[in-house]
């Protein structure tokens, strides 16, 4: 397997397998962090968790209410906010680089579509 950077409206991930420590990237049109591969597979899971979690409320809220909802790991806090069919998403490694990102809500569609074919989990 090769070095994958996929990107798209203000959003950004990649993987390279042959990196030797920082295999992952994340990031918008202007900024960018490299991950570790298990901070890579935390962010990718979580989001497609997060997204999961804001589609089963969508039949609960009414259009007009917003919401947030947060996961995390031992690596890595996310939060996604708004509503359930566009909202925001804010990253924060819990890990020793003090990183926070995030992402708009017209961003978080594209991203979320490459971060479940990025790579196998």
């Amino acid at each position: 397997m090769e070095r994958v950077i996929k990107s798209g409206s203000g959003w950004r991930i990649g993987w390279n397998p042959s990196a030797p420590e920082f295999k992952g990237l994340v990031g918008t049109d202007d900024w960018a962090i490299e991950l570790t591969e298990a901070e890579l597979d935390d962010f990718c899971r979580l989001l497609l968790q997060l997204a999961d979690t804001m589609q089963q409320l969508r039949s609960e809220l009414m259009d007009e209410e917003k919401i947030a909802c947060e996961a995390e790991s031992d690596l890595l806090w996310m939060e996604v906010e708004g509503y359930p069919h566009a909202y925001s998403l804010r990253l924060i490694l819990n890990t020793g680089r003090c990183v926070e990102g995030k992402w708009s809500a017209c961003a978080v569609p594209g991203l979320l579509q490459a971060a479940g074919t990025l790579k196998v989990f």
